[in-house]
């Protein structure tokens, strides 16, 4: 009981994503994302000792931990079990059993929740995926999403009850192994857009009942009130109906903006002095569609947010920074003091609309210097600031290679070019160099955000404007903060070490990747040698460590040299004044080398020279 409950918990997210996939699509993506819960939530034995046990398969093929956990393969059973049984029809003379049944819960009244969004792939693969039978479906899950081989699935399949899975395996050889795709958001029900049930019919059954209760309200509320009377919101107005701030957030005429020379003039280089621009600023019908999705987008409209980032209406009259017709879609920038929010439709109706939105709250500098206004075909354009002098782009895993100039219109839009953002492979990556009027070149990235993240280099609390020769060999560890909200991430090169038996030298790299937010910062500590690219050799999230709060970082990792002799290798920062293995080695200094075997599992310690402990990144 203990293990299944630890399971439960620690894998709840997967074992969620299981039952969600393996669901039938014809419940619908509301009722199969409340089911995948109420089934996953029902995985626990029914008592401290329970009395429905099952020999559990054996784990053939198991690549991760939690396959070797008999806790996690117990409440998988039983999730795969149940997710079947939801599938099957119900029968007259037999009573239903209840998985087949709507959930009791958990439930939610008034709202429709489903995942988000994917691309081409995502929907070709659920379509895929809904013509295959129940069986069918949760032998290719288990084999995408759980790396379980045939011969484990087969098992699984046979103690969750189904009749034959060796015809499930074949008809799950049908479809194409795009098993990355099993991860995506597409499929994750614990990460949930909301929207209204259908308002319209739900309004005239609240009017039906409504005409029924309306006497028994109004003497209730007769007999209570001594006096003025009584409201839940005591004096406050009904929310926006009424509002005056909120009715003019949603006026085209009311719109804030900034003259085409109120940069020159100011102190600030943030979203404030950025001046409307665009050839459908004065289109009131389109900025009056786009302020009203803001306040109330409807269900045919993709809305998307970085993470800590509000969805909610505007406080007040936002900022038009642009309006314009780019790649067949006409787009508006928004900017309310603390986000910027995009609003697309096709060139030609409004079906297809996006909303997307991004914080920025003190944002200035390199952090204002451009907003994405289009994103096509893997391709990304920019509107640049009104203070930026020219454009380029540079590989940065080329940093030889001399950088491309960036074409940008009269308004500051830029030409497209290749995005890493939404890359399979790290074959290369492009970075946005933007030169302001003074001469300074800012370097930024991509990440899936409305805003680049601004990319820099150096001792952290001190850090510089990066060139791409710094980030050449650290580039490719982007691709794990991407869709993150991150504001800014610096590499700093904190530890040079010559390595043993003359094999050269290797530096030592912490790469911090910092939020708009403010938490869940992500730390990489990376092991870089004459290769093209470093090894990741410790990571951490939600760490003040390498950051200007703590650029204290101590990491190690086993290496192998040209002779075939395995070494322990650790390297601190410059404050580290001695490193202590768990093997009892100790070293002055705050590099360490030593031999040892390959199965060696060392863990380091380092000491200041106050005394003070340094633990590795974690």
């Amino acid at each position: 009981m203990e293990q299944a409950e630890a399971a439960l918990v620690e894998h709840y997210p997967r074992l969620v994503r299981i039952a969600y996939l393996v669901l039938p699509p014809s419940l619908g993506r509301n009722r199969r994302v409340l089911t995948a819960h109420a089934l996953a939530q029902r995985a626990l034995p029914r008592g401290r000792k329970s009395g429905d046990e099952v020999v559990l398969p054996a784990q053939h093929g198991a690549r991760e931990r939690r396959n070797g956990d008999p806790g996690y393969a117990y409440v998988r059973l039983r999730v795969v079990r149940t997710a079947l049984e939801a599938g099957l029809p119900l029968k007259r003379k037999a009573w239903p059993k209840r998985s087949q049944l709507p959930p009791l819960l958990p439930q939610v009244w008034g709202l429709r929740l489903f995942p988000r969004s994917g691309g081409a792939d995502e929907l070709d693969l659920d379509q895929r995926l809904s013509a295959l039978s129940g069986s069918a479906r949760a032998a290719y899950v288990l084999r995408g999403l759980e790396r379980l081989d045939d011969s484990a699935v087969f098992d699984v399949l046979c103690a969750a009850g189904c009749a034959d899975p060796g015809d499930a395996l074949a008809e799950a050889d049908g479809v194409e192994a795009g098993y990355g795709l099993l991860e995506s958001p597409e499929f994750d029900p614990c990460s949930l857009h909301a929207r209204p049930t259908d308002l319209m019919r739900r309004r005239q059954h609240m009017k039906a009942a409504g005409v029924a209760a309306a006497a028994a309200l109004v003497c209730g509320a007769l007999l209570g009130l001594p006096g003025e009377g009584w409201s839940p919101d005591g004096a406050a107005a009904p929310p926006y109906a009424r509002n005056p701030a909120g009715q003019a957030a949603l006026d085209p005429g009311k719109l804030t903006t900034a003259t085409a020379s109120s940069w020159k003039r100011s102190a600030r280089t943030d979203f404030s002095v950025w001046p409307a621009r665009g050839d459908l600023v004065g289109d009131r019908a389109l900025l009056r569609r786009a302020l009203a999705v803001w306040a109330r987008p409807g269900e045919s409209v993709q809305v998307s947010a970085t993470p800590g980032t509000a969805a909610g209406a505007p406080p007040g009259p936002p900022q038009l920074l642009f309006a314009g017709v780019v790649d067949e879609t006409r787009v508006v920038l928004l900017y309310d003091g603390q986000r910027i929010a995009r609003y697309a439709e096709p060139k030609e109706g409004t079906s297809g609309a996006a909303l997307d939105f991004a914080r920025v709250d003190g944002a200035t500098g390199a952090e204002a210097n451009a907003v994405v206004v289009s994103r096509a075909d893997g391709n990304v354009r920019y509107l640049t600031a009104p203070w930026i002098g020219s454009a380029s782009v540079s590989d940065l895993l080329k940093p030889a290679a001399k950088g491309l100039s960036l074409h940008r219109s009269a308004d500051g839009v830029t030409d497209p070019f290749a995005s890493p953002a939404t890359a399979r492979d790290c074959t290369s990556w492009n970075a946005l160099r933007l030169r302001d009027n003074s001469g300074t070149v800012r370097m930024s990235t991509d990440l899936g955000e409305l805003v680049p993240a601004h990319l820099t280099s150096g001792r952290p609390g001190a850090p510089r404007e990066a060139s791409p020769a710094q980030w050449a060999k650290s580039a490719c560890s982007l691709a794990s903060v991407r869709s993150h909200g991150v504001r800014s991430v610096n590499s700093w090169a904190y530890a040079r070490q010559a390595l043993p038996e003359a094999n050269g030298a290797a530096e030592w790299v912490c790469t911090r990747a910092d939020t708009w937010q403010g938490g869940g910062s992500r730390i990489l500590a990376q092991f870089q040698t004459s290769g093209p690219a470093g090894a990741v050799a410790a990571k951490a999230e939600d760490s003040p460590a390498c950051g200007g709060r703590d650029p204290l970082v101590l990491a190690g990792v086993l290496w192998k040299s040209r002779a075939g002799n395995w070494y322990l290798l650790g390297a601190g920062s410059k404050e580290v004044t001695s490193i202590t293995a768990s093997g009892g080695e100790r070293v002055s200094g705050h590099v360490l080398a030593v031999r040892t075997e390959r199965a060696t599992r060392a863990r380091l310690s380092g000491e200041l020279a106050d005394g003070r402990k340094v633990a590795t990144l974690r």
